[in-house]
């Protein structure tokens, strides 16, 4: 881990912040559309699976850059793995 990054990881990661935000409350609107589709098929939408897996596995990756401090890659703008 670098010595001094830590001070200034949580400054880096605001852009990430940023666009999760948004995706966030995207993905809120696809849990409840998801309920919906639960609902009256039964089954969960694959797309939706996917999106707000990804955008959870964007979080914790900016998480533990930014706060957990267990990792000093940057994490990609990315919802993939």
């Amino acid at each position: 881990m670098n010595r001094w990054l830590p001070l200034v990881k949580w400054l880096l990661a605001i852009p990430h912040y940023v666009i999760l935000w948004f995706l966030g409350i995207a993905a809120l609107f696809c849990v409840i559309i998801a309920w919906f589709a639960i609902l009256f098929t039964g089954r969960y939408p694959r797309s939706l699976f996917d999106f707000i897996v990804g955008v959870f596995r964007w979080w914790l990756r900016v998480a533990a850059y930014a706060f957990l401090l267990t990792t000093d890659r940057y994490p990609p703008f990315s919802t993939g793995t």
